[in-house]
C-alpha cells in the first residue's frame, strides 16, 4: 500500500503527508480529538459482523442442548458439519464448520471428544499382558538398608 493513499486517513497532498510517520501522527491526532486519551490505545479490529443474530444463537444453543433426534436429524450426535447443515436448513445462512465452532465457543460450549479406541482391541489379550506384582511388596525395614557414608 502506498503512503498517503486514499484510504489511509491522510490527505493526499505531499506537503501535508510527506512520510508514513506524519500520516500515523495525523491519524493519532484525529483519534485523540474524537475519543480523548482512550483513542490513542489500539483496540481490537472489529472484523466482519456475525451472520447469526441473537435469536438464531439461542436456537443453536437450544438444539445443541437437546441433542439430535436420530429419526429427524439422521445423526446420533452433533458434529460441526451437521450443525452447519441445520443452520442452512433453518435460517438459510451458509456457515463453515470453523465459524460454527467459533459461534459455539462464544456461547460457552467446548469440543469434547471421547478417547479413541482401536477397532480391533481385544480385552482378553490386554489381561494377558498386564504386569502382575506380588501383593505383599513392602518397603524394606530401616535396619536392613546400608547406612549412607
Amino acid at each position: 500500500m502506498r503512503r498517503g493513499s486514499a484510504g489511509s486517513g491522510c490527505r493526499r497532498s505531499a506537503t501535508r503527508c510527506p512520510a508514513a510517520f506524519s500520516c500515523k501522527r495525523e491519524r493519532g491526532v484525529l483519534r485523540f480529538n474524537a475519543r480523548g486519551p482512550a483513542g490513542l490505545i489500539d483496540g481490537k479490529a472489529p472484523g466482519n459482523p456475525s451472520k447469526l443474530d441473537d435469536a438464531q444463537r439461542r436456537a443453536l444453543a437450544d438444539i445443541v442442548e437437546r441433542g439430535p433426534i436420530p429419526a429427524i436429524h439422521e445423526v446420533v450426535r452433533w458434529r460441526l458439519a451437521d450443525l452447519a447443515h441445520w443452520i442452512w436448513e433453518e435460517f438459510g445462512i451458509s456457515l463453515s464448520e470453523t465459524t460454527v465452532g467459533r459461534e459455539l465457543r462464544a456461547l460457552g460450549y467446548r469440543k469434547i471428544s471421547a478417547r479413541p479406541r482401536h477397532f480391533a482391541r481385544n480385552e482378553l489379550a490386554i489381561d494377558a499382558f498386564k504386569k502382575t506384582f506380588r501383593p505383599n511388596w513392602t518397603r524394606s525395614a530401616r535396619g536392613s538398608r546400608p547406612e549412607p557414608r
